[in-house]
């Protein structure tokens, strides 16, 4: 069922057009209004909008990065320079968690925030998600960009029962007791939570619970984690994307589970780089490269080309739901990715792998680089949970390793750890652990 069908079923070759229109009164807005962006375009030698084209010319421009809006910020600038609406106009504040103790403000305006609700209203409902449907979420709302993904629960007429993390056995009991049709979490937490349940004799297979939305970190789209998830809960998994700066969620998979359609229609342009040189990838089936977006028509804080450090592959296929707009499977994050011998490795990838030799691993995993920083020397230790009394357990070590030499072109170490040891995330997983990791090279 598709929450606007006019929008989401337009032959996305007309998409274009409109946007390109949409896009050159976003630049003219940000000329006028954003003195961050005035300073920016400037300085790459821009004097008015009109010298920034359209769409097609978009390439051209300078990146936003992150760390430009956090040195943008001051106490006369909390938000930063590149807020572009006076502060009365100004309806809800979120902020994200900083690096530096001080959080990231992420401001919208009345039109904002109901930009962010109907695109991420079109990323549930592709899941299949319907009015009347009881949804059981573990996202903490709070002060984060979470709180507008929740009320597009609402404007889909769902039954919203909020747990928040931190509490897996009230959020079992609320299974149990409330019989939810969906649970929303990261599919590291459906998996802990199917262990919890396991160890409880819980029969989650028997459970109402038909559908598990999972975002906030990649793995629901891993063919091996979604297959153990399934038959785990005897529900069907989808999952959802968005990027806290740009919207809640702007990429949502619909009931065929060939990846996540761009939700974002007529308020985000995306667009496709390589990562390492910055140029453009062509918008193709099978395409890779880190997303770029760019708002269309944001008031609070509009941002150009900002990188989403998010590496995603690109599918253009027809699907059949109907939906036009093209999908994307997010292979890891470019801030996460190791380099092994001129090897570029997403711990996700290694977690894929791994998960393919389920039921005799549990799919949690740790990479323990070596040295701090990108560049890796083999082999790259990896530790996979194996299950107990297996009786060919050095035999299934070396088949991992060799499994993930094949498809990744890596060499390891796959150290075999108890089931359980590992740390259990009730958020986002961590896949990284330098607690063994020398300094950084220089």
């Amino acid at each position: 069922m598709m929450h606007e069908p006019e929008i989401e079923s337009a032959p996305w070759a007309d998409q274009a057009a409109g946007d390109d229109r949409l896009y050159r009164e976003q630049i003219r807005y940000l000329f006028e209004q954003s003195r961050f962006y005035r300073d920016k375009l400037s300085a790459a030698g821009l004097s008015s909008a009109d010298d920034a084209g359209g769409l097609d010319a978009i390439a051209a421009l300078p990146f936003t990065e992150k760390d430009e809006l956090r040195a943008s910020r001051s106490d006369a600038h909390p938000i930063g320079t590149h807020l572009a609406a006076p502060m009365e106009d100004i309806v809800r504040i979120y902020s994200t968690s900083g690096t530096t103790g001080t959080p990231s403000y992420i401001p919208l305006t009345a039109s904002d925030l109901q930009n962010w609700v109907r695109t991420s209203a079109r990323s549930y409902a592709a899941s299949g998600a319907k009015a009347g449907d009881r949804i059981v979420s573990t996202y903490n709302a709070g002060p984060f960009v979470a709180g507008a993904a929740l009320d597009a629960f609402n404007r889909l007429g769902l039954c919203h029962i909020p747990v928040g993390t931190g509490n897996t056995e009230r959020l079992m009991a609320a299974v149990r007791l409330l019989k939810p049709h969906i649970l929303a979490c990261t599919p590291s937490y459906a998996l802990h939570l199917a262990e919890w349940g396991r160890e409880r004799g819980m029969d989650l297979p028997a459970s109402s619970v038909e559908r598990i939305l999972v975002a906030g970190e990649p793995g629901g789209g891993e063919e091996a984690m979604r297959t153990q998830l399934e038959a785990a809960w005897g529900a069907k998994v989808t999952e959802a994307m968005g990027i806290g700066d740009i919207g809640a969620s702007i990429w949502g998979e619909c009931e065929e589970q060939a990846g996540m359609h761009f939700c974002a229609r007529g308020f985000v342009h995306f667009e496709l780089i390589d990562p390492e040189t910055g140029s453009a990838v062509p918008t193709e089936d099978g395409a890779r490269g880190e997303l770029v977006l760019t708002h269309l028509r944001h008031r609070a804080a509009p941002l150009l080309r900002f990188r989403t450090r998010d590496h995603v592959e690109v599918s253009t296929e027809p699907c059949r739901c109907g939906r036009t707009s093209p999908r994307v499977r997010c292979l890891g994050r470019t801030d996460d990715m190791l380099i092994v011998r001129g090897v570029n490795v997403f711990p996700s990838a290694l977690r894929e792998v791994v998960n393919e030799f389920a039921p005799s691993v549990s799919g949690v995993i740790a990479v323990r680089p070596g040295r701090h920083g990108v560049k890796q020397t083999p082999p790259l230790k990896v530790l996979v949970e194996i299950a107990d009394g297996l009786d060919d357990r050095d035999a299934l070590v070396g088949r991992i390793r060799q499994r993930i030499r094949d498809k990744l072109v890596v060499t390891t170490e796959i150290v075999p750890v108890p089931w359980g040891s590992l740390p259990r995330s009730e958020y986002k997983s961590k896949l990284i652990d330098y607690s063994e990791a020398a300094p950084a090279d220089g």
